[in-house]
């Protein structure tokens, strides 16, 4: 008997990875210290792209966004088990994110690919980007949770269900895996969850620090 994960595109678009504190992302500002008059504007912008536009606030001051770590250890551990540059890498993809008005997994990824902030070497044309956010979405689609420690062992042990639109059941078995990995590579995407209730998106004072924080959550592409 095999078990599998199911999602349904009847209705809304499924989550792959949902949103909490637990996936908060962690930045540095630097090059700039922020009078607390600055930190009450940036805090105050309320446009219907509010974080992008406090991102780009803070780069007209001088700042910069620079990961330093996520809000919590477990989800943290959890990446570095599947790769020790994971957690850098996505910090990556959700500056991107939050950045420019892209959004789905596959776009971001070639974006990353031609800028190559963490100076892999390319000269063989090795996608390296590509490579490891594959590996995390498929160890997040069949068990990885950000609230648990990952043991690297898959709650389906036969692969996924996707009950389409028109109600055709699909089936990617866990065997055939480079289709498991193209599929959910080209149908997920960022996407924002609220502010609010994961405490992100605002500009904060820590320590003597100034600090920023991202959220990750993933959705599939509708």
């Amino acid at each position: 008997m095999l078990g599998f994960n199911l999602k349904s595109q009847l209705g809304a678009a499924s989550t792959l990875l949902k949103a909490g504190k637990t996936t908060n992302f962690i930045y540095d500002i630097q090059n700039v210290s922020l009078s607390a008059s600055q930190i009450e504007t940036i805090n105050q912008i309320d446009s219907s792209s509010n974080i992008k536009d406090r991102i780009s606030e803070i780069e007209r001051l001088g700042g910069q966004l620079q990961y330093k770590t996520m809000e919590r250890e477990i989800f943290k551990n959890n990446l570095t088990l599947i790769d020790s540059l994971l957690p850098n890498i996505l910090a990556d993809y959700l500056q991107i994110y939050f950045s420019t008005g892209l959004s789905s997994i596959k776009q971001i990824t070639r974006k990353l690919e031609d800028e190559n902030p963490l100076q892999f070497d390319t000269t063989n044309k090795h996608k390296y980007y590509e490579y490891k956010i594959k590996r995390f979405l498929v160890d997040v689609a069949l068990g990885l949770m950000p609230s648990k420690v990952w043991d690297g062992k898959y709650d389906a042990t036969g692969g996924y269900l996707i009950v389409k639109e028109d109600g055709e059941i699909v089936c990617y078995h866990i065997y055939n895996k480079n289709d498991f990995e193209n599929y959910l590579f080209n149908n997920t995407k960022f996407e924002t969850a609220s502010t609010t209730r994961h405490g992100f998106g605002l500009v904060e004072e820590i320590d003597g620090k100034q600090l920023f924080k991202l959220n990750l959550q993933i959705r599939f592409i509708k």
